[in-house]
């Protein structure tokens, strides 16, 4: 019996109850069901998963535990993942983008999951069927998306997708433009300034803009001591705002007159609504800002495939059924992570690996002819405010009232106290974290 069962749900879980379960190893249950090898019958049902992220992989993985029999297909565009986890470490030089490569080899081998790598462009709900570029047809019982977001560049006057490939990365998806960022962020000239406008809520990871505008002020007190960060938020919170706030008092002067950062909130007018490329100025509401680094991360939706194949509502995301993940709108169709439509549930990593795990307990249940049980879901969130200085978030989450909420007094964030150690010890909590929950999802 795990230390979280050992406690009924009328006590209060507190966050180190929580960080012990589910922070140290995101994951145990890797034995508990057994995976198989063999071949599968003509008849045996099969699941295909559109997506080899965190959502798909883990899905895959344990839908395999659950059940020995059943046929999986994942369809993945691209044969590598660069995770988002910890790519900010790639801005700053604290990891490289190798590091945070993964592939589905392991999946495929270990737990007898079929791997397509091709892009999906289309789907018939009616005959139960996915298609994609190469011509292949896929034939579902059940079909499991984990498309990812989108971006909406269309909020931002002067700002579209072909310049966040060239001088104005968003760097929000791992990968060239993380590169990009760093190269920018390493020319910024002494007593420059850069600028971070984060995105409106909901978007993915919200305590990443905060983590990444921390790196860029450790950066500059090594350095660059004379140059600023200015960030520009729409929003007058933001997740973990306490703590952020205070580690950027002690690390970087926040809120006096040599402060290394300056956040202005949307109250303040820090919404950006226009970029000026050609003079490396943004509009806000508030008055113009000109930098020399610029990095809008933009609003966001559902994954381009979400949209492409109607699981999206008029809000952009997709709704679903909050005991299983179920789409709303497409019977045995399911969504998984940033693109669902999760209420109180960040759009986070771990969110779509738990998210994975009740929607492959609830897809075995069901192809069993079981009515799936009672969801019950988690998520642990770690961030730096600088290289050793951490921060974190943890809560579980229940379905009440038709909504995922957190479950009694479980939610919490890292408290501020005059401990030294505690900051210290959050990050080094981090980093075997992010360890151990990588190899929960790919391993």
């Amino acid at each position: 019996m795990s230390q979280l069962e050992n406690k009924t749900f009328d006590q209060k879980i507190t966050r180190r109850d929580l960080i012990k379960v589910f922070g140290a190893t995101a994951v145990a249950g890797t034995g508990i069901f057994g995976a198989s090898s063999k071949a599968f019958a003509k008849n045996a049902q099969h699941v295909v998963v559109l997506g080899g992220g965190v959502g798909g992989s883990t899905f895959a993985k344990y839908l395999r535990f659950a059940d020995p029999d059943v046929k999986i297909t994942i369809i993945e565009q691209y044969p590598e993942y660069i995770t988002c986890l910890r790519s900010n470490d790639v801005i700053v030089g604290m990891h490289t983008l190798d590091e945070l490569t993964f592939n589905l080899d392991t999946i495929k081998s270990k737990y007898n999951v079929n791997v397509v790598i091709d892009k999906v462009i289309g789907a018939d709900y009616d005959k139960k069927t996915v298609r994609t570029e190469k011509g292949e047809t896929f034939s579902y019982d059940k079909l499991v998306v984990s498309p990812g977001i989108d971006f909406k560049f269309e909020d931002y006057e002067g700002y579209d997708a072909e310049m966040a490939e060239g001088k104005f990365p968003h760097a929000y998806k791992a990968g060239p433009q993380t590169l990009e960022l760093r190269r920018q962020l390493l020319a910024v000239p002494k007593g420059g300034t850069a600028i971070i406008a984060p995105p409106q809520n909901p978007f993915r990871c919200p305590p990443g803009p905060y983590e990444r505008a921390s790196f860029f002020a450790e950066h500059f007190k090594k350095h660059n001591p004379t140059a600023k960060l200015i960030v520009l938020d729409p929003k007058d919170r933001f997740t973990k705002d306490g703590p952020f706030k205070k580690a950027w008092e002690r690390l970087y002067g926040y809120k006096t007159d040599n402060a290394l950062i300056e956040w202005v909130s949307g109250s303040d007018g820090g919404r950006v609504v226009r970029l000026d490329a050609e003079n490396m100025m943004v509009e806000t509401d508030g008055g113009d800002y000109k930098a020399d680094l610029i990095n809008i991360i933009p609003n966001q939706r559902a994954g381009v495939l979400a949209q492409k194949i109607g699981l999206t509502n008029d809000s952009g995301w997709c709704p679903i059924e909050r005991n299983t993940m179920e789409s709303s709108l497409h019977k045995d169709v399911y969504v998984l992570g940033d693109s669902s439509i999760a209420d109180a549930m960040p759009k986070s990593g771990y969110s779509a690996n738990s998210q994975a795990k009740v929607c492959a307990r609830a897809v075995a249940d069901t192809l069993k002819g079981e009515q799936p049980g009672t969801a019950i879901y988690s998520n642990v969130c770690y961030s730096l405010a600088g290289e050793n200085y951490g921060v974190s978030i943890a809560a579980i989450y229940e379905v009440r009232d038709g909504l995922i909420q957190p479950k009694g007094e479980s939610a919490g964030v890292s408290p501020i106290t005059d401990k030294v150690t505690q900051p210290i010890l959050e990050a080094v909590y981090q980093k075997n974290w992010q360890r151990e929950f990588v190899k929960d999802v790919f391993s």
